[in-house]
């Protein structure tokens, strides 16, 4: 099956049946997560995989008491760095190096680059930033559990607060930003099961533009150069 047959297979199930993943799929399903790009290549988020239902009745008491946080499977939490340093990304990048059998040295002009500009924008930005490339491991995680036949539901309607407190997440640096749990549909209870689906026509999603239908700006900033990547 092609991803797209994939992709029109899955949907945002309401109502899960309890049943459990196999490991195996799970696995896969992190490890296509794990592989997703990432703002040059630092990997700013985890993922915390919960499966205690004793736990996943608590989590479900602050989201809003939607039951796919206790009728899934696994309910996997990506939480994403809260802001960026120098040891941070020194620590990325120096494991990354050493991977690669380079000396720590390569990356400092481009990590004194990012780190020069990513000050200017302040901290606030910083975590937000963070929490996009999350959710570009997330859309992975989606993608592939579609693959493999395992539902998924996509959850923002939860309190982060809350949440970072219950998981200990609070002054670790790390912040969660979105919730995925991992089951089976329960075809007989879901509403949603069985309508069709829809999305924008793909004449008014996709847009091709020229120069010539661009705005007219006779001066465009010049931005200092990140180097040869930002996206690995």
């Amino acid at each position: 099956m092609s991803l797209l047959e994939d992709l029109h297979w899955r949907y945002a199930t309401k109502k899960m049946n309890g049943e459990k993943v196999p490991q195996e799929k799970v696995d896969y399903i992190l490890r296509a997560a794990q592989m997703a790009p990432s703002s040059s290549g630092l990997q700013q988020y985890k993922i915390i995989v919960i499966t205690d239902k004793a736990l996943l009745e608590k989590i479900k008491s602050i989201s809003y008491n939607q039951s796919q946080i206790t009728d899934c499977s696994h309910l996997l939490v990506f939480a994403a760095w809260d802001g960026y340093s120098e040891e941070r990304i020194s620590g990325v990048f120096n494991y990354m190096m050493d991977e690669r059998g380079l000396p720590h040295s390569t990356m400092d002009d481009y990590k004194n680059t990012i780190l020069t500009l990513y000050a200017t924008l302040g901290k606030d930005w910083e975590a937000h930033h963070a929490a996009k490339q999350s959710y570009i491991s997330f859309a992975m995680a989606i993608a592939a559990a579609a693959e493999q036949k395992v539902d998924a539901t996509p959850i923002e309607g939860f309190l982060p607060d809350k949440l970072d407190e219950l998981l200990k997440l609070k002054g670790s640096g790390y912040k969660s930003t979105v919730l995925l749990p991992l089951g089976y549909r329960d075809e007989a209870n879901d509403w949603l099961v069985n309508m069709k689906k829809v999305r924008t026509p793909q004449a008014d999603f996709i847009t091709e533009m020229t120069l010539a239908d661009a705005a007219d700006v006779e001066e465009m900033p010049v931005m200092p150069s990140l180097g040869s990547f930002t996206r690995k």
